[in-house]
């Protein structure tokens, strides 16, 4: 099931890093992807949160495993069941972190699968935020840890109201299950945590090393800029690499090679950015691709894998700029 989201909030500037790089791109596929999100924030008070019933997930039992549930045998609670299945011990989920997860979605008395990211291979990232997720992750997820595995029962209350989503098949009486494997989380103080990289070449900007969860320095240099696309490690994390039709969730900061103004930035949005390699600009796309998880990137971009003649308008960037990125990678999705 393919339906436009809430997930993904892209800033102004990375927004038109999609839509600018190449004739040829869509940049509508980057808010396109499945997700739990709501059509509209729920104003229902907190529910309490039970533990059943819930169905049984009959295959697919391990942690990272495509779940097989069942079809509930019962009434379902009006309140949110929760259980974790496999408990975890990474970090601790808090209201308006974004979690890394695979999920299975389906209906309670049909046991009608309605999305699983399981099979799309691409894990999902999105933030426990009013308004961005169902009210039923937002309660069941905070609290638990990395690594586990976590099964929900959500009312209507809690998921898409008394309207239901008619697109995902589901209505406004129907409670969802769904699990959940928590892979990670991250907030928008989360910065790479790699090892540092000498940066020696006086013609190239300076990235700062803070791993503090503040915006790093960039200090751009006086010489000419260079022709061609520079991507080099600042921290060099120990993670997977990145491949040419992945996603990954990042932490960003760009500013001008002329002048070093700051145009955008995740940190000042205090929001962090996930997206496919495939929806950005050439110079993004080229410079992330081969990168290892839990790195901190320098891109330079010139202008013809970037905006070019065709900035966007309000963003202070003349035609034919080159910019200047720092980008911690997080995540792979």
């Amino acid at each position: 099931m393919r339906r436009r989201s809430l997930l993904i909030s892209v800033p102004a500037g990375l927004a038109t890093l999609a839509a600018c790089g190449d004739d040829k791109s869509d940049s509508s596929k980057a808010s396109d992807s499945p997700s739990p999100s709501p059509s509209a924030p729920s104003a229902a008070p907190p529910p309490k949160i039970v533990d059943g019933p819930l169905p049984a997930v009959t295959a697919g039992t391990k942690f990272d495993e495509k779940p097989t549930i069942a079809k509930g045998s019962s009434e379902p609670s009006k309140q949110l069941a929760v259980k974790t299945l496999v408990a975890g011990s990474g970090k601790t989920i808090a209201e308006n972190d974004f979690v890394v997860a695979h999920y299975l979605g389906q209906v309670w008395n049909t046991a009608k699968v309605f999305d699983n990211s399981y099979d799309r291979k691409a894990r999902l990232a999105i933030q426990l935020a009013q308004g961005q997720i169902i009210d039923g992750w937002r309660y069941a997820l905070a609290g638990k840890k990395a690594g586990s595995r976590v099964e929900m029962a959500v009312p209507p209350t809690w998921g898409y109201g008394s309207q239901g989503n008619p697109q995902a098949g589901i209505k406004g009486t129907d409670t969802l299950v769904f699990v959940v494997d928590v892979q990670d989380t991250f907030n928008a103080k989360s910065s790479a945590k790699g090892k540092e990289v000498p940066q020696d070449n006086a013609d190239l900007p300076k990235v700062g090393t803070n791993t503090d969860g503040k915006a790093p320095s960039i200090e751009v240099p006086k010489s000419a800029a260079p022709k061609k696309l520079v991507a080099e490690y600042v921290l060099e994390g120990d993670g997977e690499e990145v491949a040419a039709d992945e996603s990954v969730l990042v932490q960003y900061k760009g500013v001008l090679w002329d002048g070093g103004k700051e145009f955008d930035s995740s940190y000042a949005n205090k929001q962090l950015v996930s997206f496919s390699l495939q929806q950005v600009v050439k110079g993004w796309a080229q410079g992330l691709t081969g990168k290892k998880v839990g790195s901190r990137v320098l891109i330079v971009i010139p202008p013809e894998l970037g905006y070019g003649d065709k900035p966007p308008q309000g963003s202070g960037i003349k035609k034919d700029s080159t910019l200047v990125f720092s980008v911690d990678i997080l995540a792979k999705l």
